[in-house]
């Protein structure tokens, strides 16, 4: 008989190197969303809550910024053009030679002056009536102060035309729309000297090719020189445009010592950006607010599923999982929910926006306005906000991870 051989059991090997790939790490923290579906889906509502309040005010202060600064800026020349005009209580007018002695001045590039004076039209088979306000301007002028018409096109050497206000067309009882482009004009405009006579200059047969249709402009009308019988030889101020932007402080000092009243476009910009960078950050603190709250929400979910899988942890232990594995899969587990939460928040965030916008701008056409924009979200602040909400994610749930990671199988089972 043939002795027994008892075979010795094998002790447990446990691999102390990384096991898990990023692929299994992945698989395993979607499982989350098996067996705690409702916890899950609630954590990450509460993040995009936060995530979409930071997103719809952001954009809300975008929006804002590009009201207030993106229509002072229409036109790089118009950020180096200053416009120069004597005091009203001076009684003082600029006359041509003071035009020619202007452009002297070192550092100006152009000079666009403009006359303004009372005149009187005829549109297409409408009588003649008053325009109270026409400016007799070079084609160089709309460049200069940095203004379009909202329909057609400013007139320019080669295509003189008109433009009018959509308040000058109400004066002939005119819609301020494309069927108005293309009608004749033709008049006069009473040339006003300093000295108190009138002048009535013939202003030649031409088309309307633009309108403004912003109810805040005046009843005016924009008539090129080439248009008049006579040049105007005094004006009411000049649009000046430096070389660059380094000559415009310079020209300011210049030309207020000579007693013009300066303006710029430049200083509007300056104090519209104060202004929505002030409310941007105020919406911004609110926005922060939010984001915290959820956060802290975040966090204590984080714990409270780590004391829950305490056994789980045990288990993973036991069968050989590492200390960095069990540390990565609450990471992974967070990122995805920090992740789904931000991109779910843009989501949020956007789509308020969106039909804000879509509402408003439907408001205002309806009134006989522009379409108008008050959210706008940048797409490197989209990308910002989903980095932001990860991170979150993870530095929610690197505590929960590293007490995971330090618990040995015998303390998981005796916690148990």
């Amino acid at each position: 008989m043939e002795p027994t051989i008892t075979k010795q059991p094998e002790k447990l090997k446990v691999d102390t190197g990384h096991k898990l790939s990023i692929w299994d790490l992945l698989k395993l923290s979607l499982r989350v969303f098996r067996t705690k579906p409702a916890r899950t889906i609630l954590t990450i509502l509460g993040m995009s809550v936060g995530i979409g309040t930071v997103v719809f005010l952001v954009s809300l202060g975008y929006g804002l910024q590009y009201i207030l600064i993106g229509r002072l800026i229409t036109s790089e020349d118009s950020l180096i053009t200053i416009e120069a005009s004597y005091p009203s209580e001076s009684g003082k007018s600029i006359d041509a030679k003071k035009v020619e002695e202007t452009k002297n001045v070192q550092g100006i590039a152009n000079i666009s002056p403009v006359a303004e004076f009372m005149g009187e039209v005829s549109i297409g088979d409408k009588p003649r009536g008053i325009i109270p306000i026409m400016r007799v301007v070079p084609a160089t002028y709309f460049k200069l102060a940095g203004a379009s018409p909202d329909i057609g096109e400013a007139f320019t050497e080669d295509t003189p035309g008109a433009v009018l206000s959509a308040k000058a067309l109400m004066l002939f009882g005119l819609p301020a729309d494309k069927s108005i482009l293309g009608e004749e004009i033709t008049g006069s405009v009473y040339y006003q000297r300093p000295d108190g006579s009138t002048e009535e200059v013939v202003v030649s047969r031409m088309k309307i090719g633009g309108i403004f249709s912003d109810d805040r402009e005046d009843a005016l009308a924009y008539i090129p020189y080439a248009s008049v019988a006579q040049p105007p030889t005094y004006f009411k101020s000049m649009l000046i445009k430096a070389r660059d932007i380094n000559f415009v402080e310079p020209l300011r000092d210049t030309l207020e010592k000579e007693g013009f009243l300066i303006s710029a476009k430049v200083d509007l910009v300056k104090q519209a950006r104060k202004i929505t960078n002030a409310l941007t950050t105020v919406l911004m603190v609110f926005g922060t607010a939010a984001l915290i709250v959820s956060a802290i929400g975040m966090f204590n979910t984080m714990i409270v599923g780590f004391l829950e899988r305490i056994y789980e942890v045990g288990v993973m232990k036991s069968l050989g999982a590492t200390d960095k594995d069990v540390k990565n899969l609450f990471l992974m587990e967070s990122f995805i929910i920090g992740f789904l939460g931000g991109v779910s928040g843009v989501l949020l965030g956007m789509g308020g926006g969106s039909l804000i916008n879509f509402v408003m701008s439907s408001l205002s056409k309806g009134s006989g306005g522009l379409s108008l924009t008050l959210f706008i979200t940048p797409t490197w602040f989209i990308v910002a906000t989903l980095i932001l909400s990860s991170s979150i994610g993870v530095i929610s749930g690197y505590y929960p991870a590293r007490r995971a990671s330090y618990l040995s199988p015998r303390e998981a089972f005796v916690r148990k």
